[in-house]
């Protein structure tokens, strides 16, 4: 019920072998450190040329940084690269006033990230994703293929494991983000209050993480509403939805829905009076 496999598809998964020898899906937030500074391979050095600025706009195709000699297209969906007039299929654009902190970042193929973007490494950025306007990766971050870290999103210690979309707004701290859809506003809280680690109690049964800063486990299939909460040590299995406003907190078994109980109250007493 705990364990990895029963939140994500992980077969085919980049980041897979996080959860190696894991009894609790949360427990691959300790090996998080550990895991990246094993896989990650940057590519930024000639992107940044020593600079957490970008002056000009930058490409990276086929491993080569290209600072010149290019066209974008800014006409359809996503930008598309053309050099004398031949699309560069998966050219990653950098444009110029985005910031990379560092030389510990490693960018996918077909990435964009937006003017005022700032990425901090480590940080491995995936595929086919987007770090929109006003985007903060602030370290220790994995982030797959086909993702979105949206307009004035902070993502730090987390993953994304493909398909995440957190457009607007979110804060996500300490947390692990299957194939997950973050309305606007949403933020998932790492920091109990009470100076001591975080406990998850299920049915009366507590795990002990050994998490000071925990945020949430979001499974595949999860849809938080705009200004959604939730606690830390929130778990939410398969499907699960949380509505506009709500705060969350504790497990969530396979397609539960989480509603405000003030709205839910004043539907009630709306229907009595009719």
């Amino acid at each position: 019920m705990l364990a990895a496999a029963d939140f994500f598809s992980l077969e085919k998964n980049v980041f897979k072998d996080l959860f190696e020898d894991t009894e609790y899906v949360w427990e691959a937030l300790i090996k998080l450190k550990t895991f990246i500074s094993e896989h990650l391979q940057p590519n930024v050095s000639a992107v940044r040329c020593g600079s957490a600025s970008i002056r000009d706009t930058r490409v990276i195709y086929q491993g080569s940084v290209l600072t010149s000699g290019f066209d974008i297209d800014m006409t359809g969906k996503k930008p598309v690269v053309r050099k004398n007039g031949i699309v560069l299929a998966g050219a990653s654009i950098i444009f110029c006033g985005s910031y990379l902190l560092d030389d510990h970042i490693y960018i996918g193929n077909n990435v964009i990230i937006e003017p005022t973007a700032l990425v901090k490494g480590p940080a491995i950025i995936g595929d086919n994703t987007e770090i929109r306007h006003g985007a903060y990766i602030r370290g220790d971050v994995l982030i797959g293929n086909d993702c979105v870290v949206g307009h004035t999103t902070e993502i730090k210690s987390s993953v994304m494991l493909g398909g995440s979309k957190a457009g607007h707004f979110a804060y996500i701290g300490d947390s692990i983000l299957g194939k997950v859809n973050l309305g606007a506003g949403t933020k998932l809280a790492n920091l109990k209050m009470v100076d001591s680690p975080v406990v998850i109690n299920i049915n009366r049964q507590i795990y002990e993480t050994g998490l000071r800063k925990f945020g949430a486990v979001l499974a595949d299939g999860v849809e938080t509403g705009c200004n959604s909460v939730t606690t830390p040590g929130t778990i939410m299995a398969k499907n699960v939805l949380l509505y506009p406003n709500g705060t969350a907190r504790g497990y969530y078994p396979p397609n539960s829905i989480v509603k405000v109980k003030q709205n839910q109250d004043l539907l009630e007493d709306v229907q009595r009076s009719e």
